[in-house]
């Protein structure tokens, strides 16, 4: 991808489905990865998230753009040439990707071994406040290269091997200003358009307890919901418990919806108390709760095959999304710096292959 033109038509890419109904910042994300010298990988891969939910994936082997969400299909229905044009961008971002590893290898006086160049463009839309807020950042080899300020409108870097790209970049101000529009209001505007008026898309879990052993702690374990803005927690005689709880993570689902499980510790508990004990789920702009009862006849003492395939795909699910950005996502923060895309051997006009030189 060579010009902030073809950014148009990666944005273009997605039709994007966000739960609108309550107050949340919603995300689009793309990601982009190279490396050079890991072996079993590809050289090349490029992602798209929303509200951290993977909607597309390309990468150098297949070298196809290929939806990761059903309801994404409606694109090719309205559109059959779609994917095969988001195929062709992603192809150019390859090429381009290929020679910034190459050119940032020369700046750290580099030959061989294994190496990481990443980026990271994306925008934040709060739906209550209708704030936004835009990113465009490169890292190489887990740390910081260079970002872009939106609010000086200038580049950051924050490595002494950036500094050439920095005051390339900052004299460019066509590239600032298309990419000022473009954070703060092209891709924002995808979030909210489709945000609003595609899948305004609310899920209830089904909600199990499960008791691995008699002794084991009680998990409940709600699984389908979305979106993630969810809460899960035990309560005894109406009052929330914050003692001998375990609360996990939100963790996706392989369908675009997500799980979650919080433990209870009964091993004091006497049986006849634990009618005692309930789970409540609640999820973001539903008022009503789902009300588990802790119930010995309702509680299974062992995880069902089905559990185990849930938390087996949640697994891949996760590690295959790590191991697409290359552990991009463990930034110390989103909000430390923002870069432009184009970093190649070579300024070619105002396009987002942005080079390093």
């Amino acid at each position: 991808m060579r010009g902030l033109g073809a950014q148009s038509s990666v944005l273009a890419l997605l039709m994007i489905s966000l739960h609108a109904a309550a107050p949340r910042i919603h995300s689009l994300k793309f990601l982009f990865t190279a490396t050079s010298g890991v072996p079993n990988f590809p050289e090349f891969v490029s992602v798209g998230l929303v509200d951290e939910v993977e909607i597309y994936h390309y990468d150098s082997n297949t070298r196809r753009a290929e939806f990761r969400q059903n309801w994404m299909s409606r694109v090719t229905e309205e559109d059959p040439q779609y994917w095969e044009r988001g195929t062709k961008i992603l192809m150019g971002h390859q090429q381009v990707f290929k020679a910034n590893i190459e050119t940032v290898k020369q700046r750290f006086n580099q030959t061989g071994g294994v190496h990481i160049y990443q980026r990271m463009y994306s925008c934040e839309w709060d739906d209550e406040t209708n704030k936004v807020k835009g990113y465009d950042q490169h890292g190489y080899d887990g740390e910081d290269f260079i970002s872009f300020d939106l609010q000086t409108e200038q580049w950051i870097a924050p490595k002494p091997q950036a500094v050439i790209t920095k005051h390339k970049w900052d004299n460019d101000r066509a590239l600032i200003a298309h990419k000022k529009n473009h954070l703060t209001h092209l891709c924002p505007e995808w979030l909210k358009k489709y945000g609003r008026s595609s899948l305004t898309r609310t899920e209830r879990p089904s909600v199990s307890l499960l008791q691995k052993t008699p002794s084991s702690p009680v998990s409940c374990h709600a699984t389908g919901f979305y979106p993630d803005s969810a809460t899960l927690f035990w309560r005894k005689d109406g009052e929330e418990l914050h003692e001998d709880v375990d609360l996990g993570e939100v963790l996706p689902n392989h369908d675009g919806t997500f799980q979650m499980r919080v433990d209870l510790k009964l091993s004091s508990v006497p049986a006849e108390d634990w009618r005692r004990y309930e789970c409540v789920f609640q999820l973001s702009g539903v008022d009503e709760d789902m009300v588990t009862k802790l119930d010995k006849t309702r509680t299974n003492t062992e995880k069902p095959a089905g559990f185990t395939f849930i938390i087996i795909i949640a697994a891949v699910a996760v590690l295959g999304l790590i191991a697409a950005v290359v552990g991009f996502l463990v930034y110390k923060s989103v909000v430390a710096g923002v870069v432009s895309a184009r970093l190649q051997v070579g300024e070619r006009g105002s396009g987002s292959g942005n080079s390093a030189r």
